[in-house]
C-alpha cells in the first residue's frame, strides 16, 4: 500500500494515536504523520502509508485554522487543558479584537508555549515545566499570511479566528498574546485545523470511514505533491529502477521533481543542468 489519508482526527486522540490505529487496521508498520495535532484540538491530519513516508519533506507545509479563544483568564498551557493562573475583569468589544488581531499579520516573532515538544539543551519544554524549572525559551520567527475574526461572542467573551499560517506556528500563543494585548488574557478552548498543504477538511475521512477498508480512501502523491512532474519513457524507466539518471528535457535546473510513469510516481529525482539524477527511488 502506497500513498495518503486526508484523516480527521478527533478531539482526545493524540496524533500518534491516529498512527497506532492505523497501523492496526492496515497491518503496515510504515506509516507516519505530518504535522502534530494536540489531543484537544482536531481536524485535517496527513497520514503516510508505506514508502509514501519518504515523501513527507516534499509535501507544503502552510496550514489552516479555526481558533476558538476564551478571554478573561490565562493558562499555564495557553489552552482549555491548563491550569488557570490569571484571571481578569477586563470585557473586550468586537472592534478591538478585530483591531488586535492586526498586530500578527505577515512575520512575527512568537514565543512558543512552556508546554511544547520544542528542545533546549535536548530536553523537551513541557519537562522542564512539569518540574517547575525556568529555562530561557527563544522566540521563533513565523508567517501569518492570513488571520480574521470570523465571529465573536460579547456576552460569553470568546472570539472565533481563522489563521492561515506557516509550519511551526503555535496557536496556543496567539491566543495568548492576543490576550496579552488587549489587557484581558486569552487562552484556545477550541482548535480545528481545516487545512494542511494540499489536504483539505472537506475531503477528510473520519476514523470510521477508514474502518471499512483504506484503500479506496488512498490519495496518489502524484495529485498533491507540489514539485514539477516529468512523465518519463520506458528507456528512462529501465535506468531509474537502477538508480542511473536520465536526460533532462526540461528547461529547467537546480531543483526536485517528480518522475511519473503510468501516472504512478516512480523517483524523486534533481534536475542537474543536463541530467536528472535520481534522490529517491519507488518499486
Amino acid at each position: 500500500m502506497f500513498g495518503f489519508l486526508n484523516v480527521y482526527k478527533p478531539k482526545g486522540m493524540t496524533s500518534h494515536d491516529v498512527v497506532s490505529f492505523m497501523r492496526k487496521i492496515t497491518n503496515i508498520k510504515q506509516i507516519g504523520h505530518t504535522g502534530t495535532l494536540d489531543p484537544f484540538a482536531e481536524g485535517v491530519l496527513p497520514v503516510c502509508i508505506g514508502k509514501a513516508t519518504r515523501l513527507i519533506e516534499y509535501l507544503a507545509d502552510d496550514k489552516e485554522y479555526l481558533a476558538t479563544v476564551q478571554f478573561g483568564r490565562n493558562t499555564d498551557t495557553y489552552d482549555i487543558e491548563g491550569v488557570v493562573t490569571e484571571t481578569f475583569d477586563k470585557k473586550v468589544s468586537e472592534e478591538e479584537v478585530f483591531i488586535g488581531l492586526k498586530n500578527f499579520e505577515g512575520e512575527i516573532e512568537q514565543l512558543p508555549p512552556i508546554y511544547s515538544a520544542i528542545k533546549v539543551n535536548g530536553k523537551k519544554l513541557y519537562e522542564y515545566a512539569r518540574k517547575g524549572q525556568n529555562v530561557e525559551i527563544q522566540p521563533r520567527k513565523v508567517f501569518i499570511e492570513r488571520i480574521e475574526l470570523k465571529n465573536f461572542d460579547e456576552i460569553n467573551q470568546t472570539a472565533e479566528i481563522l489563521v492561515k499560517c506557516s509550519a511551526g506556528t503555535y496557536i496556543r500563543s496567539i491566543a495568548y498574546d492576543l490576550g496579552k494585548i488587549l489587557g484581558c488574557g486569552g487562552h484556545l478552548i477550541k482548535l480545528i485545523r481545516t487545512k494542511a498543504g494540499g489536504f483539505n477538511i472537506e475531503n477528510s475521512s473520519s476514523l470510521e470511514d477508514l474502518k471499512t477498508g483504506v484503500q479506496s480512501f488512498l490519495i496518489n502523491p502524484v495529485d498533491v505533491l507540489l514539485l514539477d512532474k516529468v512523465e518519463i519513457s520506458d528507456s528512462d524507466f529501465a535506468k531509474l529502477r537502477n538508480g542511473n539518471p536520465i536526460v533532462n528535457k526540461t528547461n529547467k535546473s537546480n531543483d526536485f521533481v517528480i518522475l511519473i510513469y503510468n501516472n504512478d510516481i516512480k523517483a524523486v529525482g534533481f534536475r542537474d543542468n543536463n541530467k536528472i539524477l535520481m534522490k529517491k527511488v519507488f518499486n
